[in-house]
């Protein structure tokens, strides 16, 4: 994931540390939005049980991840 570029003269470059975090950050984010949305849209919206919400959260969520993930890495 994290990937160093040799530049012409031999340095290398560490930026990608920095794009690796903020992708990271970025991935977490996406994936707490997603989830919390879903849980206030069931909960309070359409009046679902705490577990029903919980549950469909948690699948949003962990959908949300995988997208964003597929996202940062393109």
């Amino acid at each position: 994931m994290l990937s160093f570029q040799v530049l012409a003269n031999g340095q290398e470059n560490k930026a990608g540390r920095g794009a690796a975090m903020k992708a990271w950050r970025t991935i977490a984010l996406h994936t707490a939005v997603a989830a919390g949305f879903m849980f206030l849209l069931q909960r309070y919206g359409l009046s679902a049980t705490l577990e029903s919400s919980l549950l469909w959260a948690i699948v949003f969520g962990g959908c949300a991840a995988g997208l964003a993930y597929s996202q940062a890495n393109r």
